[in-house]
């Protein structure tokens, strides 16, 4: 994609107010839900080796988080109406990944990365000069979600059972919320 000008608009483009509001909640949304991930995969791996790890990359989306709830109080952005969702289904996500075991918790971290990684380099590139600060920011976001992703494979994410049809199913759960936090 290529950045947005006035210009560059098409009927039923967003305006760069709208976009930028989008980009906010989506992303609140989305380190929410990672937030609750991890949650979940500590409530059920909070005592193993698993346990530093899960709760390092739990920091770091908590940062996150408080940075995007930042940025929408700054900028009068809503959130999405479908947080107490994300709440339950991120719980829900990490709790039953951690079920399955360790590879299979790390195998939750690494669809959810691929997928947000991708989201953030989409969004980056939308964004003009003029947007500089939470262009930087999403990179920097970016950049980290990469490193849970890496980490999660170093720590065995590939040896989850069913590992193909696992990450397929969380990026496809991944999209599905992207999609409904742009719009709800």
């Amino acid at each position: 994609m290529s950045k947005i000008t006035a210009g560059d608009r098409l009927p039923g483009d967003l305006d760069k107010k709208t976009l930028i509001d989008q980009i906010i909640r989506v992303d609140q949304a989305g380190e929410y839900g990672a937030k609750r991930i991890y949650e979940g995969q500590l409530a059920i791996l909070g005592d193993s080796d698993a346990a530093p790890t899960l709760r390092s990359m739990l920091a770091q989306e908590e940062e996150h988080l408080k940075q995007f709830n930042e940025l929408m109080a700054a900028r009068g952005t809503r959130p999405t109406a479908l947080q107490p969702v994300w709440h339950m289904a991120g719980f829900a996500l990490g709790a039953a990944t951690a079920l399955l075991g360790k590879e299979a918790a790390m195998a939750c971290t690494v669809a959810v990365e691929d997928v947000i990684s991708e989201h953030y380099r989409e969004q980056a590139a939308q964004l003009g000069d003029d947007e500089k600060e939470l262009r930087a920011t999403i990179s920097t976001f970016r950049d980290d979600e990469l490193h849970h992703r890496d980490v999660s494979l170093a720590q065995g994410a590939e040896l989850a059972p069913a590992y193909e049809a696992l990450t397929a199913a969380v990026k496809a759960g991944t999209r599905v919320a992207i999609w409904l936090a742009k719009r709800i």
